[in-house]
């Protein structure tokens, strides 16, 4: 019973407002973001440039500490809870498969943010991905395209376009339930939620929920450790999440 009522808490807290206020479920910023493969296996993190100077505008952060505890809040009492024992049920493997699923399912997202940018390779190798994938790859759950075809993924979203743009980033935000953001993200966030195929599928808010919960702690659960060595070796876990979010994000509209 303890279980089901984490789970229920988890999906109220972390998801309804997901669907209401939308964001991409798969690519939008959030406390979560920090521990997913989104956020650690784009290698464009590598390539940013450390000697350029560093400038965040926090005007804010009295207020973005406060939601910055209130997240961690959720994620020590509800969700670390239920990826514990998805863990524990779900063996790895599956769970990576779950997540190439995941990732197919939410093409619509970087296929037209790669063609917004003039990214037409990217867009081709998008559709390529998607069309083996989904039947070789048996509606997605296999990577064929990748390790067969050596057709890599290519990330793309609407924050990433708007920042190709010359839209500027704007003030940090680290939103109740979502985390760290800014204006120009928050804005591609809620974007990249009305592209995303789930939502047309059906009218039941109760199983977009269920969608993006699964989505979410599956993300988590292959990369379990990271938001626990932020807390546990920054001197300032919020100082540590903002300027990680922010370079990476860099880093990510800087790609070429």
């Amino acid at each position: 019973m303890y279980i089901i009522r984490l789970l229920a808490l988890g999906i109220v807290l972390f998801l309804f407002p997901c669907y209401s206020s939308a964001g991409d479920i798969s690519t939008g910023p959030a406390i979560p973001d920090l521990l997913t493969d989104d956020f650690l296996d784009d290698e464009n993190f590598d390539d940013f440039d450390g000697d350029v100077e560093f400038l965040i505008s926090d005007p804010l952060e009295p207020m973005n500490r406060f939601f910055f505890e209130f997240n961690d809040v959720i994620y020590e009492w509800a969700l670390k809870p239920i990826t514990d024992g998805y863990i524990w049920v779900v063996p790895e493997e599956l769970r990576m498969s779950f997540g190439n699923f995941f990732y197919n399912l939410a093409m619509p997202i970087r296929l037209l943010n790669s063609l917004l940018q003039g990214d037409f390779g990217g867009a081709g190798i998008t559709l390529s991905r998607f069309t083996i994938n989904s039947t070789l790859g048996i509606y997605g759950l296999a990577d064929v395209a990748g390790i067969e075809f050596g057709i890599l993924p290519r990330r793309a979203d609407f924050g990433q376009t708007l920042g190709k743009w010359g839209v500027g980033e704007g003030i940090y935000f680290c939103w109740p339930v979502f985390g760290p953001s800014n204006v120009r993200d928050s804005f591609g966030m809620v974007v990249d939620a009305y592209t995303h195929p789930i939502p047309y599928f059906h009218e039941s808010r109760a199983l977009d929920a269920g969608y993006y919960i699964s989505d979410k702690v599956n993300k988590i659960s292959l990369n379990p450790d990271f938001y626990e060595d932020l807390k546990r070796f920054s001197l300032d876990p919020y100082i540590a999440s903002r300027h990680a979010f922010f370079e990476y994000r860099r880093a990510f509209i800087a790609r070429e």
